[in-house]
């Protein structure tokens, strides 16, 4: 006959051991765990001290019992760029495991099935959602979010509605340093690669664009500027554009890394040494702009960081909603970005073409025929 195993000893703290030890209720001690507002200074410091005296380590329970479910946030996407998206999403699961709350993602990406996507989202009993770029620029999306009771936070947008929050950088000011970069290595003629229309940043990088080139006395040509939707694709046919004219550029900015990549890729099918032959820029900074030969230079926008600051708006907002405060104004914060040189850059250099070499034999044929008449 077996014995009974002897019973297990607990000797592990509980949360209702931190409260008894620092004569608070269960739901004081969560509070001071999920770091929110509405706790006393001097409890706050009793629950801390019980804390470190028990050696208590939370649970996900303990740290969720304040705000009754787990927070969970919305992020809807739609997103051409799969290096921006991979940016996106690392720093939104980071700072959703720092805070403790649950992302849930939802694709968006065919035209008229917004409306399915947030109901999709919705029935998932979401608190607050994440709209990166280009949904947050969406008529159709924020339409249908206007009467949701619950806080948003748009990114990479200039034009975010005033019920809702945002997370930018200045798109405007980042094109035109870009521009004055490349006017100061002796470039005079600039192509330039738009992002796709509907978006409020790419206007705006193309409104720095040109007005660089007003600062730098250059012609603003539109046989300069080529279309792109920020995809690779469309970076192809746009640089493939500009270097068809027959004076083509020097330099291509373009408003993505994917189209700069794209941009780079054309040149080399072309012969062109890059940046001897042409300088090529890009915008991001993602993980494609140094798996590339040769490394972009291009404006970093801390994707990154936007997407765990707009997680932590989110989240700030929810917990003082869910204990009956104002909550943050909405904001709308604006992310520090910088111009990265690297090896895809250089003062222009003037080549023979094939073209002129074969216009400078013609004329010596053209001579000699003159001279033996």
């Amino acid at each position: 006959m077996k014995e009974p195993r002897p019973r297990r000893q607990r000797n592990v703290p509980t949360i209702s051991d931190v409260a008894a030890k620092a004569g608070v209720s269960p739901m004081t001690v969560s509070r001071v765990i999920n770091h929110e507002a509405n706790v006393r200074d001097e409890t706050r410091r009793r629950v801390e001290a019980a804390i470190t005296a028990l050696n208590y380590r939370p649970s996900a329970a303990a740290r969720t019992l304040a705000g009754g479910d787990e927070i969970r946030i919305g992020l809807l996407y739609s997103n051409p760029s799969f290096a921006y998206l991979s940016a996106l999403l690392v720093g939104s699961l980071d700072q959703a495991s720092r805070a403790n709350v649950q992302i849930i993602v939802e694709k968006c990406d065919e035209e008229g099935t917004e409306g399915a996507a947030i109901e999709h989202l919705l029935r998932g009993r979401i608190d607050g959602l994440v709209l990166p770029p280009p949904l947050g620029d969406s008529q159709v999306i924020l339409e249908a979010l206007a009467d949701c009771d619950i806080p948003i936070v748009a990114l990479s947008t200039g034009h975010a509605p005033d019920w809702a929050m945002s997370v930018s950088i200045d798109d405007r000011q980042a094109a035109y340093d870009m521009t004055r970069h490349l006017g100061s290595l002796g470039h005079r003629r600039i192509g330039f690669i738009t992002g796709n229309r509907n978006l409020t940043a790419s206007g705006e990088r193309l409104e720095g664009y040109r007005a660089a080139l007003a600062d730098l006395n250059l012609a603003d040509a539109s046989e300069l500027i080529a279309e792109g939707l920020f995809t690779y694709r469309s970076g192809l046919d746009a640089a493939d554009q500009l270097l068809e004219l027959a004076d083509p550029p020097s330099a291509i900015f373009a408003s993505n890394d994917d189209m700069a990549a794209a941009a780079v890729a054309i040149a080399h099918r072309r012969g062109l040494d890059v940046p001897g032959d042409l300088t090529v820029c890009g915008f991001d900074d993602t993980a494609l702009a140094t798996t590339i030969w040769p490394e972009l230079t291009t404006i970093r926008q801390p994707v990154t960081d936007m997407s765990r600051m707009a997680v932590d708006l989110l989240v700030r907002e929810i917990k003082a909603r869910k204990a009956d405060e104002t909550g943050v104004p909405s904001q709308h914060l604006l992310a520090e970005y910088e111009l990265i040189r690297r090896q895809s850059d250089a003062a222009p250099r003037r080549r023979p073409t094939v073209r002129s070499a074969h216009h400078d034999v013609a004329v010596q044929i053209a001579k000699h025929a003159r001279e033996a008449l």
